[in-house]
């Protein structure tokens, strides 16, 4: 029988139950108390009446308590719906509604942000937690039970589960734990949401190598990433997405490239050798490996390791399957297979039974993912990405259905008909463009505020532009190689744009023009309404840092999105020489554990 992945954990902390298993800034949590403080979350759930697959859902920031929790619902035999508490609370109704949770596990920082009848607080009820058995419980879960059920873009306009099994999940935890090099006393950073399953690569596999997890604060961003990595360098492993790669590189010298981490796994989207460039020259004994997966097959199916006499242009292969895994290209599609392929999607049997089919080469039950995903077999075995056989797109490593934008537009009053583009106008800049023929009295601002009611902030649109008609082809198709770019013209002609004032409000609207590659800024203006999003944010810390020599949380940008407000913000933090911004939230000296 096999040991899954909650299984293997507690054998390690057996082994080395001393050992810091998490840490959190101050914080830190050694394999025995993470191990004991599980189980009690375990027996409470089991007392809520969890068990195999049954969904928890988990809506929780980076702290210690995550991951008691993650692994506390394993424990009781449940599997766990990630719940990433910045997404609307529409979304966050929609999927406990959807998987029909048995119980929701949150924190006082989070719970505003979800309906209170099935929360269980883990701070707030740690007296009535504290009562439970420390003692490992033993639950008759198997490979084929759920491990967690992770929710992407859907085409519909509701976002989709895919149900992973324990049998696959364990198959990928195990492979990269040999593969990455990972090994009890290394340390590795995780600074992505649990929503997204790039997360799954940093947590698991150190926890049953005996590694020390090193949970990142959820305002750090990329700076807070490159922080960490400089305050305790030659970390196992690091995963990361293209975009997030580049952005750590616009904050390094090239001296201090070298020894940051032993291993960068890159993935989430199409990764091309000029990304790579500046670690190949400056971190020449630094693993650079391309792992390309959906998220029907756990994380990751195929890898490619750069080598040194890789070329330096052009896309990097994804490699061959990683074991148990087994790759095909049918009509151009590229098809995956083995240990690592999903149930299918909870609630959504027709869709379900479209995209995992038999797989001919299998035993009975056997099936394969159709990825959607273009491809080919080269010559020495590896495969290569060639672009997608539908509208789906990848930002910043979010997978996204451009028709889940479309329709959440179109359920607006006052849109007639809409379109969505992935565009690159300017080169390394992909942004989510709109186009809305309106049927009223409606603005682009007011449109981006209505989906950022219903919508995550990294699928909303940079830009709306308002059109008279949809070009179409000539089969009555919207032409969207006919969708025009983004005037900034069309965009002004609807602000009131006021000027900078101060020498900070100066500084700042110029960082922002660049960042924006807009001409003007008003300084009452929100930044996201311009088309800011979460990395243009993690730069325009960084900028803050290198030209105003001033440490601004991430978080108070988006406390804080315009010029004005930032601005007052910084003349705070100089005034007070590093003290909390208002408004700010708790430190993490205030987290119970």
């Amino acid at each position: 029988m096999v040991a899954l992945t909650h299984e293997l954990f507690e054998q390690q902390a057996a082994r080395t139950p001393g050992a810091t298993a998490v840490s959190f800034g101050a914080l830190s949590l050694s394999y025995r108390e993470l191990n004991e403080r599980a189980n009690q979350v375990a027996h409470y759930l089991q007392r809520k009446g969890v068990g195999p697959d049954l969904l928890v859902g988990v809506c929780m920031e980076r702290t210690p308590l995550l991951v008691i929790a993650l692994l506390a619902v394993w424990k009781a035999g449940g599997a766990y719906v990630p719940l990433d508490p910045s997404y609307p609370a529409e979304r966050l109704e929609f999927m406990l509604r959807d998987s029909a949770a048995r119980a929701l596990l949150t924190d006082r920082r989070s719970r505003r942000h979800l309906p209170p009848e099935c929360s269980i607080c883990l701070d707030l009820h740690a007296p009535l937690i504290e009562r439970e058995s420390i003692v490992n419980p033993r639950v008759p879960v198997s490979a084929g039970n759920l491990a967690y059920v992770m929710y992407t873009s859907g085409s519909t306009g509701k976002p989709k589960g895919a149900m992973i099994q324990h049998g696959g999940l364990i198959n990928y935890v195990e492979w990269a734990i040999g593969a990455y090099g990972v090994e009890a006393g290394g340390s590795v950073p995780v600074h992505s949401s649990i929503s997204f399953d790039l997360t799954v690569t940093s947590l698991y596999p150190a926890l049953l190598a005996g590694a020390e997890v090193d949970l990142l604060p959820e305002e750090g961003g990329a700076a807070g990433l490159l922080e960490a990595l400089r305050r305790r360098g030659d970390r196992t492993l690091v995963k990361i997405t293209p975009a997030h790669l580049d952005l750590l590189r616009q904050q390094l010298r090239p001296e201090e490239a070298a020894g940051l981490t032993r291993c960068f796994v890159i993935g989430g989207e199409n990764l091309l050798a000029e990304n790579l460039r500046f670690w190949r020259e400056n971190a020449p004994r630094t693993r650079l490996i391309n792992e390309y997966g959906p998220t029907e097959t756990v994380v990751g199916c195929s890898v490619y390791e750069v080598q040194p006499s890789d070329p330096a242009h052009g896309a990097v292969p994804i490699g061959r399957p990683i074991a148990n895994t087994a790759l095909h290209v049918i009509d151009g599609e590229l098809y995956i297979g083995g240990a690592g392929v999903a149930r299918g999607y909870l609630n959504r049997p027709e869709l379900t039974a479209e995209r995992f089919v038999p797989d001919p080469a299998g035993g009975p039950g056997a099936r394969l993912y159709r990825s959607g995903d273009l491809a080919r077999r080269r010559p020495d075995g590896n495969f290569e990405y060639l672009g997608r056989v539908d509208d789906q797109v990848k930002v910043r490593g979010y997978r996204i259905e451009l028709g889940e934008i479309e329709q959440t537009l179109a359920a607006h009053r006052a849109v007639d008909a809409t379109a969505v583009l992935l565009r690159e106008d300017t080169p390394g800049n992909k942004q989510l463009v709109g186009y809305v023929v309106p049927r009223g009295n409606v603005s682009a601002q007011e449109l981006r505020g209505f989906l950022h009611e219903h919508l995550p902030e990294y699928m909303v649109p940079s830009q709306i532009v308002l059109l008279d008609a949809l070009p179409l082809t000539r089969n009555g198709k919207v032409d969207r190689k006919a969708l025009p770019a983004p005037a900034e013209g069309d965009l002004a002609a609807e602000r009131q744009l006021e000027a900078p004032r101060t020498a900070t409000e100066i500084a700042l609207a110029h960082m922002w023009r660049e960042l924006l590659e807009i001409e003007r800024i008003g300084v009452n203006e929100d930044i996201f309404d311009l088309g800011a999003h979460s990395l243009l944010a993690m730069r325009a810390v960084v900028r803050m840092r290198n030209e105003l020599a001033v440490d601004v949380p991430l978080r108070s940008l988006f406390e804080h999105p315009t010029i004005a407000g930032m601005a007052h913000l910084i003349d705070h933090l100089r005034a007070t020489a590093g003290g909390m911004p208002p408004g700010a939230r708790p430190g993490r000296e205030e987290i119970s554990l």
